[in-house]
Formats: C-alpha cells, structure tokens, sequence
C-alpha cells in the first residue's frame, strides 16, 4: 500500500487538489492522507461549489491543519509522497523556510527530510524575484517544482481536459498510471 499525502492551500487552483483526490480513490493500492488548510476551505467552497467536508470524504485520512501531533508530522511514520495543489506562497515560504507552524508544512519538511519526493504547484502570477527565489529554494531542497502550465498540444475542449492535464502530469511524476490526457505523439 502506497501512502500519499495531499495538501490543499488557500492559493486559488482548487480544482487541481480536488481531481488529484478523486483519481487516487479509484486506486485500491494507494492511501491518501488529506490536509486541507483553512484558507483551502474556503478558496474550495468560493471555486468549485463544494464544501470542504465533500472534499474531505475523497480522501481515506484527514488531517487537521493545527494539529502538529498527527501522525504526519513524524518521519517515524512512512508515506511515499506529498503533493501540495495548489500550493500558495504563504505555504511555499514556510516549507522552503523548515516554519512547521502547521500540519502541512511540517508534513512537508518531514518527507523532505526523509529524502520522500514532495511535489509543490505554486499557483500565482505574475511571479516576482522572492517567489521565484522561493521555488529555486525549494528544487535545490529536493522539491518537484510542477506549477499548472496550461498545455493546448492536446486540443483542451473544457476547463475539466486542461486540469486533468496537470492532474496528469502529477500522477506521472508521482509514478501513478492514469489516461487522464492525450500524450504528446500518441
């Protein structure tokens, strides 16, 4: 059984965490450990019409935010991965900076500091000097940098084929097998 934990922040892209959690439920071998921060509620609720206790039951764990005894905040306690989606600058700025004032960025400085793959998708834009000084930081931790670039090869007819697009590609990265978008030469 692989272990995946999900991080949900206030950055707006709530679509991206939601369709990340729906994918991995239809995968029996893997578990997902949700956090979803109190600024991802409400950014969820104000974006996809969804409360956050919909989301919630996408995931097989969740975790609150506050509490800094959950499981997650151990390395003793083994996961396969983490993926922040979307991720904001407030949360980039704490994982990069090791400020495990909350579950999800001491959850990710725990699988960075077990060697585990994080994935951060940095939603914003324009992108000034500190952010990408922030992200930059991040790589040379051992972070996957996977911001949601739109991609038009594959012909997206709807908003739902450009997320699962970058759904996509995070399931690549995170060694997942999907058919959510058409390959490139495929």
């Amino acid at each position: 059984m692989r272990r995946i934990v999900v991080g949900i922040t206030g950055a707006s892209g709530s679509a991206y965490g939601i369709r990340l959690l729906e994918v991995l439920k239809d995968s029996p071998e893997i578990e997902t450990h949700l956090i979803l921060t109190t600024a991802g509620r409400k950014t969820l609720s104000l974006e996809s019409g969804r409360t956050p206790e919909e989301v919630e039951a996408l995931a097989d764990f969740r975790h609150d935010p506050e509490d800094l005894a959950a499981p997650l905040s151990s390395g003793s306690f083994k996961v396969d991965s983490m993926v922040v989606v979307p991720c904001s600058m407030k949360s980039l700025s704490a994982i990069v900076n090791s400020y495990g004032a909350d579950l999800l960025s001491r959850a990710a400085d725990v699988t960075l500091k077990e060697g585990r793959k994080l994935i951060l998708c940095p939603r914003e834009t324009p992108l000034h000097k500190g952010h990408l000084k922030l992200m930059l930081f991040a790589a040379e931790l051992g972070a996957v940098i996977l911001p949601p670039m739109v991609a038009f090869y594959h012909k997206p007819k709807s908003v739902e084929e450009i997320v699962d697009h970058t759904v996509g590609r995070i399931l690549d990265t995170l060694e997942v097998d999907s058919d959510l978008f058409k390959r490139w030469g495929a």
